[in-house]
């Protein structure tokens, strides 16, 4: 058994997103001691693993509770899980394309400005202040 802290410690989740997970119901209720104390099983630990590994790769909470209930049914198909993560791959694929578009952005602000002058006439604010001026999407 662990308590939260070293649940936290073990996993490097935060002991409020542990409570959190605890609440909408990631991670099962912890066992309370006599002194109120809340404690983690090692099943907990496995899927607290699985929850942190799963966000750091930018999957909702959402997908991970949809992964999680799948887990319960372990005769199924994989498919659903294989189609919940082809979707991340497209969203990760479209952060991609709008990061590149912000890139080339800030590139040409950049280099749009020298760095000297006055700031009544700096490049950088004047891009800033009038979307107008932008040469690729980047909302």
């Amino acid at each position: 058994m662990f308590s939260i802290g070293v649940l936290s410690k073990k996993t490097g989740v935060k002991v409020p997103t542990i409570r959190y997970y605890e609440q909408i119901g990631l991670i099962a209720p912890a066992i309370r001691t006599t002194g109120n104390q809340r404690r983690y099983r090692e099943s907990e630990l496995e899927r607290l693993g699985f929850i942190k590994h799963a966000r750091d790769l930018g999957f909702s909470i959402e997908a991970i509770s949809a992964l999680i209930e799948l887990n319960h049914h372990p005769d199924k198909s994989c498919a659903a899980a294989n189609a919940i993560a082809r979707q991340q791959l497209r969203d990760t694929r479209a952060k991609i394309a709008s990061l590149k578009k912000l890139e080339t952005e800030l590139v040409r602000i950049d280099e749009g400005c020298a760095g000297e002058g006055v700031v009544s006439d700096c490049y950088v604010l004047r891009s800033l202040a009038d979307h107008g001026q932008c040469m690729a999407g980047h909302d």
